[in-house]
């Protein structure tokens, strides 16, 4: 595939030079000025003419035979003379003598042989004689202002295309848009450190950066040069735009922040030529920070799915963004950050050395973290005495910091809709259950149903509770939230990193709980399960594919952890009828033990459904105590 881009008039200087780059060239107006001054003069006495036509137009001309009958009619009001011409208005329409319609004002010509007595018949039929004229026209300076307008107008829409032009892609006006500008360079309060919390860790990574921007004499006096990127990596909502912007503002330089789906256009070329734009804009500014997030979109491995040649606007872009990042220097001063949720599908010459060769990993916050961010974002939020964010960050376990600002604004709109002057620990309870559990819905349940359902949840939540080690149950509810008819929520008392075998089991007990307290009790099998099977497939198949639980299928990973890829092409199909094997093996031994653990303590689970049925929602220490079981005592270091 051709480049549809013609080039550029003047070379760029290459990226390699010292110093920022010169201005980009200005395009020509097609036609130059002038083609402009042509044109406009061409309208200007276009529109004198038309002006002039229209002006003297209007009064027609008749003849003195026709003007002396009418005198003689008395039918003339007032006339105006100058020299021999004489201008006037009639006092009702008279036929124009050619029979081309009517006229009311008219001017004639009184000839020099002429001797009548026209004084006297003016004077005899009362006329009026003025000093001004009948009708006044507009002077040459009115008609010459009047036809320089379209003229002006011209010259600004011209001026207007050519800004537009100027500078741009070859694409025009089909797909460019304005440079990117800097980020509260001037005015407004600037993103630091301090609206970060809960990554201490990324934030010392970053503070090389920081320090590089303040004082780069010193880096470039020792001989060092700092990373040609620094790439952000982590999920969603863990704040690396935020990162991103707060180093910008810790260093006091300009912030250019640009979407890499942004860059990509149906037409090839354009997205190169945006990423010179916003390198270029960056340069002249220096120190300065460019940011692109999503680089995945255009930063994916190369050579599939290529366009003809492997030239597609993709390849294209990324080709661009490669040359401009290898042409920096320690002296330009322009660090370039990029965010991405996908970093193993990045092609490689992204991240060799002198490129990103930082990839720094942005986790979902700890316990401590998330209380940190809790207070950032309860800083302008009124909380009422009864508020413990110490709790709330202890319930609230892989939660990143974008799902923590939504859970306290959650929280904010429900004190507003229930009339309260301060958030209180209910808003923020029942702001959690929302974003974790979803919102309730008016559903009305038949008696057996709901009665099933109680079980259902009871199952979930006795098992949790007798299995050691487990999470403990938050709370248990038999209120319909978004597709779920009950739910149990069971949340650490401290962070986890790491999982034993045996603790995953009891996951899967527990899930498996609510089907095996149907079986037990009601001796059938509902749809009510279908989100229980789902988290039990998933923890299965980690445990034997790829975490090596399985004797059976050994110390390998059979199933890449990317579960949107074919599992089937990374194994041979024995090792996947094996994995299987093991899988189903696991899942029966855990059903076998939940429905033994419930026939055993069937009196539990018999007091916790009837205080379900009776209170429908049951806290912490209510459900362990409706049980009858003794919470066991918190890890040491909550």
């Amino acid at each position: 595939m051709t480049n549809s881009v013609p080039p550029r008039q003047t070379p760029e200087k290459p990226w390699r030079s010292e110093g920022a780059p010169s201005p980009a060239p200005r395009r020509r107006m097609p036609g130059g000025w002038v083609g402009l001054a042509i044109t406009a003069l061409v309208v200007f006495l276009s529109a004198l003419l038309v002006l002039s036509y229209v002006n003297n137009g209007d009064e027609p001309t008749v003849s003195y035979t026709e003007f002396s009958k009418q005198v003689a009619d008395g039918n003339v009001s007032k006339i105006y003379s100058k020299g021999d011409a004489i201008q006037g208005r009639l006092k009702k329409k008279a036929p124009l003598p050619d029979g081309k319609g009517d006229y009311t004002t008219f001017t004639t010509q009184r000839p020099a042989f002429a001797d009548d007595n026209l004084w006297a018949e003016l004077t005899e039929q009362k006329v009026t004689v003025t000093a001004v004229p009948v009708v006044v026209q507009r002077s040459f300076l009115s008609n010459l202002l009047i036809s320089l307008a379209p003229m002006v107008l011209l010259v600004l829409l011209w001026v207007f295309i050519a800004r537009r032009m100027r500078g741009g892609a070859g694409a025009g006006a089909l797909g460019r848009k304005a440079p990117p500008k800097p980020v509260e360079l001037e005015v407004g309060r600037r993103t630091t450190f301090d609206d970060v919390a809960g990554i201490d860790e990324v934030e010392g990574e970053l503070n090389d950066v920081v320090d590089f921007l303040k004082n780069p004499q010193a880096y470039r006096a020792m001989g060092a040069r700092m990373p040609g990127g620094v790439l952000l990596a982590g999920p969603p909502g863990t704040g690396k735009t935020l990162l991103a912007r707060a180093v910008a503002g810790e260093a006091g330089v300009p912030f250019f922040s640009a979407s890499a789906s942004e860059f990509i256009e149906m037409i090839v070329g354009v997205g190169a030529s945006r990423v010179r734009e916003l390198f270029a804009e960056a340069r002249k500014v220096a120190p300065a920070i460019v940011f692109i997030d999503e680089i995945d979109t255009i930063g994916r491995a190369r050579g599939g799915g290529a366009g003809v040649g492997g030239h597609d606007e993709r390849e294209q872009t990324l080709n661009q963004i490669l040359t401009e990042m290898d042409g920096f220097s320690g002296s330009e001063g322009v660090i370039v950050l990029a965010a991405t949720n996908r970093a193993d599908v990045l092609d490689p010459a992204l991240t060799r050395p002198g490129r990103f060769d930082r990839i720094v990993q942005v986790s979902p916050p700890d316990r401590g973290g998330r209380e940190a961010i809790l207070r950032i974002h309860t800083r302008e939020i009124p909380l009422a005495a009864d508020v413990d964010l110490v709790q709330v960050a202890r319930t609230t376990p892989g939660m990143t910091g974008a799902e923590l600002a939504n859970l306290t604004n959650e929280a904010a709109l429900l004190a507003v809709k229930r009339g309260r002057s301060a958030v209180t620990r209910g808003d923020l309870s029942d702001a959690l259950e929302k974003v974790q559990l979803g919102a309730e819905r008016p559903l009305v349940m038949p008696e057996p149903e709901r009665r099933r359902t109680a079980y259902h949840e009871s199952g979930h939540a006795l098992l949790g509770m007798l299995q050691p080690g487990a999470d403990p149950v938050r709370k248990i509810t038999i209120v319909p939230r978004g597709r779920a008819l009950g739910v149990t929520l069971s949340t650490p008392d401290a962070d986890r990193y790491a999982y034993t075998e045996e603790y995953l089991r009891g996951r899967i007990i527990g899930a498996l709980g609510g089907m095996a307290a149907e079986h037990v009790v009601f001796d059938v099998v509902t749809t009510g399960s279908e989100s229980d099977l789902e988290q039990v497939t998933g923890l299965v198949r980690g445990m034997v594919g790829r975490w090596g639980m399985s004797a059976r299928v050994g110390r390998l990973t059979a199933i890449p952890g990317d579960v949107q890829q074919a599992y089937g092409l990374s194994a041979a199909p024995a090792t996947l009828d094996t994995v299987e094997h093991e899988m189903r093996r696991i899942v029966d031994e855990c059903y076998e033990s939940a429905c033994r653990q419930l026939r055993d303590e069937r009196g539990k689970l018999d007091a916790l459904a009837a205080a379900l049925l009776e209170h429908e929602t049951l806290e912490e220490e209510a459900a362990y105590r409706a049980a009858g079981i003794t919470r066991l005592a918190k890890d040491a270091d909550v």
